[in-house]
């Protein structure tokens, strides 16, 4: 274990700049503490929509980790297909019913203090989708990771739709292939493949 991290509690939640070295070491150690021993089938659920440059930050990153093949990783919520507010209840109800108890892992863009964008956080339990924009949404993950892709506290919405694209673009890059790393460290094999989020036609039959 990194020396630095040796008196941090393994619950406690990590924030990072996304251009820290040091950020896929810790974080990767950090998600792989909070698994459960037990095998699991492991649910990405990447929220956002390809409407609005900074809540594009679920799909992107769901989009990049597709690509990247995970072999334990069933992938929801991409640029083609995404996870938005207006479908998610109808995804949370599919995932449950495809996927035998899941141990979700949500990802989505958030809004926060000037010095903290750029920064992205993991977390264990849900997250609140949408919080930002006070919409009502049901909260999802047993863990989460977001990332800070603007400030907060003034015009949210309009916040998001003018965020950096560049800036979104990096975070879920760095995202992706985090969860790519941690997924190549699950080694016991899945006896359910995994299901390219572009080809869920029982998602969009059930919409």
């Amino acid at each position: 274990m990194n020396l630095m991290n040796r008196f941090i509690p393994k619950k406690e939640k990590l924030q990072i700049h996304y251009t820290d070295p040091l950020l896929m070491d810790k974080m990767n150690e950090r998600i792989i503490s909070w698994l459960p021993t037990a095998p699991k089938e492991y649910v990405v659920v990447c929220i956002g929509t390809d409407r609005s440059t900074g809540d594009a930050l679920g799909p992107l990153t769901g989009s990049y980790l597709i690509e990247m093949k995970p072999k334990h990783f069933h992938v929801y919520g991409t640029l083609s297909d995404p996870v938005h507010a207006q479908n998610m209840e109808t995804y949370v109800q599919h995932i449950y019913k495809q996927h035998q108890h899941p141990y979700i892992m949500a990802v989505d863009a958030s809004l926060g203090k000037t010095t903290s964008v750029g920064t992205i956080i993991t977390d264990t339990g849900s997250l609140n989708p949408g919080a930002a924009l006070n919409k009502k949404l049901p909260p999802i993950g047993d863990i989460h990771m977001t990332g800070v892709v603007n400030i907060s506290g003034f015009m949210e919405y309009a916040t998001l739709q003018n965020t950096r694209l560049s800036l979104v673009v990096e975070m879920a890059k760095l995202i992706a292939a985090l969860l790519n790393k941690v997924d190549q460290q699950l080694t016991y094999s899945r006896s359910i493949p995994a299901i390219p989020a572009h080809n869920m036609t029982n998602v969009k039959k059930e919409m």
